[in-house]
């Protein structure tokens, strides 16, 4: 009876130990993982101006675009995601008056069109309610290149400043294997940038100033793997 007991002993032992090897090493796969993931995004501006000179407000228009992130887990629930994508942009200015240079005093200009390149980083942590559905909140740091802008027909140049800015996060991945899921993510940008329209084509030395808030939302669907 003892030895049968000493033996039950070592064997449960035996058992824990390698439970616990079993465990460290998922955690190790799990949590301390690079993550690659690929979503369609849509890009939807919660845009306002403050326009000097012809006054009116700014419209921007909503994108589609694919978008890349790389995520890096420090433990089991902090993680570090790298966001890169570019969205091409239609603007105009909303109730504007030209009549100082003979035009209405209500009207839309025509701004022509921009690209962003807002590369994005931020810290998440992540929760586990269960083996399947993975929750995640972040917060981060933007910085928002414009380029290739378009005047369009009306004025003759448009430049935008590149921008710091704060980003947050939620969202949550949906494993469909081991090493697999579906993403589904929300980001808020809190993005702004100052405008300079030359419209000197329209009115010799004209050059409008603006300060205009972009704000985009996005609203990110994609597919993930562990790498």
């Amino acid at each position: 009876m003892k030895k049968f007991l000493l033996s039950l002993a070592a064997l449960l032992c035996m058992q824990h130990v390698t439970t616990a090897q079993e465990i460290q090493s998922e955690t190790k796969e799990n949590f301390k993982s690079w993550q690659l993931r690929i979503r369609g995004v849509g890009v939807v501006p919660n845009e306002s101006a403050k326009i000097s000179t012809i006054g009116g407000d700014a419209h921007i228009t909503t994108n589609f675009i694919p978008e890349i992130d790389i995520s890096y887990y420090f433990t089991k629930n902090l993680a570090v995601e790298l966001i890169l994508g570019t969205s091409k942009h239609k603007v105009n200015t909303v109730g504007s008056d030209i009549s100082a240079i003979g035009g209405p005093t209500n009207t839309n200009i025509d701004l022509g069109s921009a690209w962003l390149l807002p590369p994005t980083l931020t810290v998440q942590y992540h929760f586990y309610p269960g083996n399947v559905v993975k929750p995640y909140v972040g917060a981060g740091v933007n910085y928002t290149m414009f380029y290739n802008e378009k005047p369009g027909n009306t004025v003759k140049n448009v430049s935008y400043d590149n921008t710091f800015g704060l980003a947050t996060q939620v969202g949550m991945d949906i494993m469909v294997s081991k090493y697999f899921f579906i993403n589904m993510d929300v980001k808020y940008i809190f993005m702004k940038t100052d405008v300079s329209v030359d419209a000197s084509n329209l009115a010799t030395g004209l050059v409008i100033p603006a300060k205009v808030d972009i704000n985009p939302l996005l609203l990110g669907f994609g597919v993930g793997v562990r790498i």
